[in-house]
């Protein structure tokens, strides 16, 4: 009898264990990450500039909570929107990035701008959108259609 009980146990055991890595690999718990940085989205500023697609441009520091729980919504809109935008991140205590950072207004942390090369054109997101995945996209969309507006009229 109590050889069946320890086996019974030990069987439970198992399953919890097995249960318990499904279920952290399943919610990714154990790929989780520490700070924005430890995402790879994109490519750099300097390659974005030398492309003929607009960027979308997060602007993050690694110690701060909002930026890393946005972090998974950005990497989804680059993935969406691989073909349309080039995403860039850009840490604002990056000595390489001050010059950029003194130039744009930062909302505070994260935030996020298109800035179009071609056009020399630069578009503030409203940080109210950030964690509304469709209504980012939206204005994501608005501004693919404004630029398609202006490049028709550069052809005539």
């Amino acid at each position: 009898m109590k050889k069946k009980i320890i086996i019974t146990l030990a069987v439970l055991f198992v399953v919890l264990l097995t249960s318990a890595a499904g279920f952290a690999l399943a919610t990714g718990a154990l790929d989780k990450k520490e700070k924005p940085s430890d995402y790879k989205v994109g490519i750099s500023y300097e390659q974005a500039l030398e492309s003929d697609k607009p960027m979308v441009a997060l602007l993050y520091v690694d110690w701060c909570g909002y930026c890393l729980r946005f972090m998974p919504k950005f990497k989804v809109l680059s993935m969406l929107y691989m073909t349309k935008y080039n995403f860039v991140m850009l840490n604002a205590e990056d000595p390489a990035n001050k010059e950029l950072i003194e130039d744009v207004v930062l909302t505070g942390f994260p935030t996020v701008y298109i800035i179009d090369p071609k056009y020399d054109n630069r578009f503030l997101i409203n940080n109210a959108l950030y964690q509304n995945l469709p209504k980012f996209k939206v204005e994501l969309n608005r501004y693919l259609r404004i630029r398609g507006l202006l490049d028709k009229a550069d052809k005539k």
